[in-house]
C-alpha cells in the first residue's frame, strides 16, 4: 500500500526525507525562485523546526513566571488583610484595657 502525504499530514516529518516542492505546470518559467538542494536549506529548515519546538516552552515558562508572580502577589495581600485585622483586635483590646483601668481608677 503506497500511501501519499498532504501538506496538512506528510509522509514524514524529517525534511530531508520529504519530496522538494516542483514548480507546477501552469506557472511561468523563472517566476519564482529556484529550487536548491544545498545543505544550507535544510540547515536553515532544521533550525526552523528547533526554534518552533522551543517556542511553546518559552510560552509554559511565561506563564508559569506569571503565575508565580501572580501567587506572590496574593500572598502579599492575604498578609496585608491578616495584618488589618491584627490591628483592629489589637485596637480594640486596647480600648477594653482603657475602659477597665478608668473603671477601676472610679471606683
Amino acid at each position: 500500500m503506497n500511501i501519499t502525504g498532504t501538506i496538512d499530514r506528510p509522509l514524514t516529518h524529517d525534511p530531508k526525507k520529504q519530496a522538494p516542492m516542483k514548480p507546477s505546470t501552469g506557472e511561468p518559467t523563472g517566476s519564482a525562485t529556484p529550487d536548491f538542494t544545498a545543505t544550507g536549506a535544510n540547515d536553515s529548515r532544521q533550525n526552523r523546526t528547533r526554534e518552533m519546538q522551543l517556542i511553546p516552552e518559552a510560552l509554559a515558562r511565561a506563564h508559569m513566571h506569571e503565575r508565580i508572580q501572580e501567587a506572590e502577589r496574593e500572598r502579599r495581600a492575604m498578609r496585608l488583610v491578616v495584618a488589618r485585622r491584627m490591628q483592629r483586635r489589637a485596637e480594640r483590646a486596647s480600648l477594653r484595657a482603657r475602659r477597665a483601668l478608668a473603671m477601676a481608677v472610679m471606683q
